[in-house]
């Protein structure tokens, strides 16, 4: 009879729970609809004024020895089946193999940006899972998003070097220690290190907002509007919840699996873009000022 009441109990307590959080996803839905009635703009978290404390520039500072204040944050698509980073969407039949994926499962595809507070400052959801990474980064140009002059974002090398995204050196290895008995044996090693390093900030904020919120990995049943503005939902929410508690236990759990994760990639399989000279002379001059640290840092 108590194994009952408890049972009873515990059954309560999680559909309260889960009103609760539908409750607050409605609502944020609901201003969500509110603001883009008033504004007729399409379904986009904008771009905030990125502030710099001091704790993120430390971050900076000690992971790449050069104190560079331009890096804005991370970009990364959630496209390849090798991440698992689509979100799950429902459309109709006529329309599913526009949207199916690598992993045969109707998909749409999400670009986001993420500063080193694991907070996303762009997202741009509603793409079908089969469309190419360079394509939505160009629809998303077209539709407003930019980065502020002399700035750039870690990015992808599937990216390439173009203005305001800085992706790793192609077809170099790097590693996932620097203190080992195999260290990095020149400038452009040490960069993709380092960069490899920042840009994990935008695999652990996709990995805690999965874990909490499971329903971008299950089947949605709303219309593909709907769906689109869910993820838009998600992203706020997770933002303020980073902001009442950074290190909660989702988070931990997240950072664990990433941590665990092998995140070696053949560089050489990346789609090859045209390169600006502007954004290789920059990573080339970070790069040899990076590397001349580390030796000094070596021998000393």
């Amino acid at each position: 009879m108590e194994l009952n009441n408890v049972q009873k109990s515990q059954m309560i307590r999680k559909r309260m729970i889960i009103g609760a959080v539908t409750a607050i996803i409605a609502s944020v839905l609901a201003f969500l609809n509110v603001k883009k009635s008033r504004t007729k703009r399409p379904k986009i978290v904008r771009q905030p004024y990125v502030n710099r404390d001091s704790l993120r520039e430390a971050n900076i500072d000690s992971v790449l020895y050069c104190g560079d204040s331009h890096c804005l944050g991370q970009i990364r698509m959630r496209p390849s089946a090798i991440d698992g980073t689509h979100v799950r969407a429902s459309v109709p039949i006529e329309m599913q193999e526009r949207f199916r994926g690598r992993k045969d499962k109707t998909t749409q595809n999400v670009l986001a940006t993420v500063d080193f507070d694991l907070k996303f400052t762009y997202v741009l959801a509603g793409w079908e899972g089969s469309a190419h990474d360079s394509r939505v980064l160009g629809d998303a140009l077209r539709k407003g998003f930019k980065v502020p002059e002399g700035k750039y974002y870690l990015a992808d090398a599937g990216y390439g070097d173009r203005k305001g995204f800085m992706p790793l050196f192609r077809r170099v290895r790097y590693h996932l220690k620097e203190y080992t008995d195999n260290p990095p044996e020149n400038e452009k090693e040490l960069f993709n290190l380092r960069h490899s390093s920042l840009r994990m900030c935008i695999e652990r904020a996709f990995g805690v907002l999965k874990k909490r919120f499971r329903v971008l990995d299950a089947e949605p049943f709303w219309s593909y509007e709907t769906q689109v503005d869910v993820v838009i939902a998600c992203c706020v929410i997770h933002n303020y919840l980073r902001g009442v508690d950074p290190n909660d236990a989702i988070t931990r759990e997240a950072d664990l699996e990433v941590e665990t994760h092998d995140i070696r990639k053949s560089l050489t399989q990346k789609k090859i873009l045209e390169e600006t000279k502007e954004c290789v002379k920059k990573r080339n001059s970070i790069a040899l000022a990076m590397w001349n640290a580390y030796k000094k840092h070596r021998t000393n």
